[in-house]
């Protein structure tokens, strides 16, 4: 139980710490010294567990893999959590970083022939990969083992020709379909409009299915007029801050970047991945639980959600956060 008395905290060191008080929480505005001037225009979050300021030039509002492969009604993906996260970033996360000048990132699989080919094993199986009848096998020799084959079939991360479930976002959910792992054909899909497009290989930059989901793309195609354009980072892993350097790493350094808002698919996945490299790397993890959606059980996110408040970082909505940029801007 609480005393009632006043405290006041400094927490990290002299290149990058935050304050505390009981009265008014976690100031998380890096100020140059703890003796310094607060930001003249912070915003001020209301997390689950604790009040957070945060500098929105600071800021970066991350929006992870919100692609078409794991949300287009042409893969067969239903609605769901993905989607519902759509919904919350469009109505509330990205206007309100808009508002109030928070670069907004987007953080999204983008492979080139050489990520694919250096892949890991543990990484190509999370995606399915390609098997072979015992009597086609002897034909592939050599660096053949490693290249898509039209007599390979699509089996799911347990081997097996139909899904088992545990990832439903890696099986087409009209026919089944268990695509060859990261790299492969992905085939024809029909749009809502009926048109046909070729859908390009599996997560590899420039094709259809590691394209935006179409009302996002929106967003992002508007971003680009604003006066701090949003930007679009590739990852190769389900971390985009993996390693000693990421492209993202070194564009949020460049800008001077601290405080990072997470949002995307899936939550316990690349959005908790990359969120728990950023901990460790030392910059601010704000989750906005409502941002991010997972076809993984309700305990997967329960699980994340607890950890992401209690240890990583903090955890709000992205309604939440619009409060505070119409609060902050009403004040100004």
């Amino acid at each position: 139980m609480s005393d009632g008395a006043n405290r006041h905290a400094v927490i990290g060191n002299t290149e990058n710490f935050w304050q505390h008080s009981t009265q008014n929480g976690f100031d998380l505005t890096h100020p140059s010294s703890p003796s310094a001037s607060r930001v003249a225009h912070s915003l001020n979050i209301t997390a689950t567990t604790t009040p957070i300021a945060v500098d929105p030039a600071k800021t970066a509002l991350v929006i992870i893999d919100m692609q078409n492969f794991f949300l287009s009604e042409s893969f067969g993906r239903t609605r769901g959590a993905g989607h519902a996260a759509c919904d919350a970033l469009l109505t509330h996360a990205i206007p309100a970083a808009r508002k109030a000048g928070v670069q907004i990132i987007w953080l999204n699989w983008g492979l080139t022939e050489n990520d694919v080919s250096t892949m890991p094993p543990a990484v190509k199986r999370a995606f399915g990969f390609e098997a072979h009848a015992d009597s086609n096998d002897s034909l592939i020799a050599g660096e053949e083992y490693f290249k898509e084959h039209p007599s390979g079939i699509g089996v799911d991360k347990f081997g097996d020709k139909r899904h088992k479930g545990g990832h439903k976002m890696l099986e087409n959910g009209k026919d089944g379909r268990i695509y060859k792992g990261l790299g492969s054909q992905c085939g024809n899909v029909t749009l809502p409009s009926g048109k046909t497009v070729d859908a390009g290989c599996l997560l590899m930059r420039d094709t259809w299915n590691a394209s935006l989901y179409p009302p996002l793309d929106e967003a992002y195609q508007q971003g680009l007029k604003s006066k701090r354009p949003d930007v679009w980072i590739h990852k190769n892993r389900m971390s985009g801050m993996w390693g000693a350097a990421t492209d993202c790493q070194k564009y949020l350094d460049r800008e001077g970047i601290r405080t990072l808002l997470f949002t995307g698919v899936n939550t316990d996945q690349c959005v908790s991945g990359t969120l728990t490299d950023s901990f460790s790397k030392g910059y601010d993890c704000i989750l906005l639980s409502d941002g991010c959606g997972t076809t993984s059980p309700q305990y997967a996110t329960e699980c994340i959600e607890y950890n992401a408040a209690r240890t990583w970082g903090f955890v709000a909505s992205c309604e939440n956060f619009a409060a505070g940029v119409h609060e902050m801007l009403n004040e100004s």
